[in-house]
């Protein structure tokens, strides 16, 4: 599968240079988001406001309430830890069209915790008027900004960078549940970078016999409970999650609440971070270590169902080249 570089660049070039109202603005992170070339041929629309994330987010939302289009661009962890009571209070509450883009979202960073985005969505998804995306390849990285720009509201968007996997040839879709295979033993939900993992192994499954409906999320809130509901009536065993985050609050707990809510008994098995904080280290390293890879979801397959496929690693889909890849490149912040 091919893997783009940097395609957030080059979209955002594309989707702002004739849209005189969109403003750029970064906190002293322009290259870390991939809009240095924006800001070198736009400098007239271009902001960096330094390390003021609180500032920066109550500065935008004063232009957006004067009719410009602010995209804050800076790491996903800075946009919800630091700024709350500024995003409740100047961007949500009065519903400013003010664009968060989150760069390096859940443990797609080795920085450990004061960089990685872990329990975001579990944060931003009960502030009223706040609409929750996240981008899961190239394609979603290059056409999310179109649907950003669309919403009425604050908008806050899990971005992808750097090397990217290009895995869907059709745009991101708002609300709307992307299927990726049809079956009937098992519903598996994945999001941003979960997606690319399981589909490591689901077309292993698939030729071990093993019939797997794999739905691929990228709208968190609002969440497309129909589609989610009818795909769920079709399945025998049972629902697994697996989300880059911790498991309560995200893709997990709002599957878990709409099954409640709608009194649906099937069983539910939620995979991510489990209650605990991620080390620094490499992403495949981690994945393996928090239970994240494709390695366990295989294993929570046979465990729903009661069954052992005989799969081993070498029948996982190799989706990209792993070997070389310089620790340099993946820490650069």
């Amino acid at each position: 599968m091919k893997v783009v570089q940097k395609p957030y660049a080059k979209a955002f070039i594309d989707f702002a240079k004739d849209k005189k109202d969109v403003y750029c603005v970064t906190a002293d992170l322009t290259s870390s988001c991939e809009v240095d070339t924006f800001r070198d041929q736009h400098p007239e629309r271009f902001i960096s406001l330094g390390m003021t994330e609180q500032n920066m987010v109550s500065f935008c939302s004063g232009l957006a309430m004067e009719g410009f289009w602010p995209f804050i661009h800076t790491f996903a962890v800075f946009l919800y830890r630091r700024v709350l009571d500024q995003i409740i209070c100047s961007a949500a509450y009065p519903n400013r069209k003010v664009r968060l883009m989150g760069f390096l979202p859940g443990i797609t960073t080795p920085g450990g915790i004061t960089h990685q985005a872990i329990e975001d969505i579990a944060v931003l998804r009960c502030i009223p008027n706040m609409t929750i995306l996240e981008t899961g390849d190239a394609t979603e990285v290059e056409t999310v900004l179109d649907i950003a720009d669309s919403i009425d509201g604050p908008v806050y968007v899990r971005v992808l960078r750097g090397e990217v996997l290009r895995l869907f040839d059709s745009p991101f879709q708002f609300n709307r549940l992307r299927l990726l295979s049809e079956g009937e033993d098992i519903l598996l939900l994945t999001s941003g970078i979960m997606t690319e993992e399981a589909l490591k192994v689901t077309g292993a499954l698939k030729n071990a016999g093993v019939s797997i409906c794999h739905l691929h999320v990228s709208t968190l809130k609002p969440f497309a409970e129909k589609e989610f509901l009818d795909c769920l009536s079709k399945v025998k065993h049972g629902v697994i999650t697996l989300e880059n985050h911790v498991i309560t609050g995200g893709l997990g707990s709002i599957v878990s609440e709409i099954m409640a809510e709608n009194g649906v008994s099937k069983k539910l098995t939620r995979l991510g971070l489990k209650d605990t904080f991620a080390h620094g280290a490499s992403l495949y390293y981690l994945l393996a270590e928090y239970q994240m890879d494709a390695e366990n979801l295989l294993k929570t397959v046979e465990k729903m169902m009661n069954i052992q496929t005989g799969i081993k690693k070498d029948n996982f889909l190799n989706t990209r080249d792993e070997t070389g890849i310089e620790l340099e490149k993946t820490e650069d912040l």
